[in-house]
């Protein structure tokens, strides 16, 4: 996922992503501990893809704060 992508979406959908981000995280551990996980690296991608959200929906929270 593209920083440019995740700037471009609304607040509601940041937290529409992230909630669907880290279910697919939760599925991706169940699979892991079950020995059903084939491609390892989608772990790391979305661990980051999480992060990236969160820090947009950071940024907007700061901005927000600081111009009231």
């Amino acid at each position: 996922m593209e920083i440019d992508d995740i700037r471009a979406k609304s607040d509601d959908e940041l937290g529409d992503e992230l909630v669907s981000l880290k279910k697919e995280a939760f599925n991706l551990r169940f699979q892991q501990a079950s020995g059903q996980l084939e491609n390892t690296a989608r772990m790391r991608e979305v661990r980051r893809d999480i992060a990236k959200v969160n820090t947009i929906i950071n940024e907007r929270r700061r901005g927000a704060i600081a111009s009231t």
